[in-house]
């Protein structure tokens, strides 16, 4: 079940999978706590198994109102099962209420084709993040 979460609820899942298991102060981004910034769980028997944040940025500026898609982490041991996707299709459903007009991340490369399944363009060549790893900028028009 994904449900609104708190910006601290992410960071256990934001430290053991993408910072390595940074203390939880190491995991937090700037923007976690703005007013127009959300967290979404997926719930399985009351613990979160995966995690995503969704920021306003306009980092397509010419394309309208957008959204980034951040730290997305679901439990080593639960990969696989459509949680993550189910956490994306809940936030495209909420984004198109407020007629968002898109949604974009920079996607780890070894996650690139789960984003295009959902229907997300690549927008970019190959790119470092120094210490985190290759990634794409991708889209998902919502409009």
């Amino acid at each position: 079940m994904v449900k609104f979460i708190l910006p601290e609820e992410v960071l256990p899942l934001r430290s053991l999978v993408l910072r390595n298991g940074k203390a939880f102060d190491q995991c937090i981004f700037d923007g976690d706590v703005a007013y127009d910034t959300f967290h979404l769980g997926f719930f399985k028997e009351e613990e979160i198994k995966s995690v995503a944040t969704f920021m306003r940025n306009d980092f397509f500026p010419e394309e309208g109102e957008g959204y980034q898609l951040r730290g997305m982490a679901t439990h080593p041991d639960e990969g696989g099962k459509g949680y993550g996707a189910a956490l994306v299709n809940f936030a495209i459903e909420y984004l198109k209420e407020y007629n968002t007009d898109y949604l974009w991340c920079n996607a780890r490369s070894t996650a690139a084709s789960f984003y295009k399944k959902l229907g997300f363009i690549n927008e970019s060549p190959e790119f470092d993040i120094p210490g985190i790893g290759f990634h794409y900028e991708m889209k998902l028009n919502l409009k």
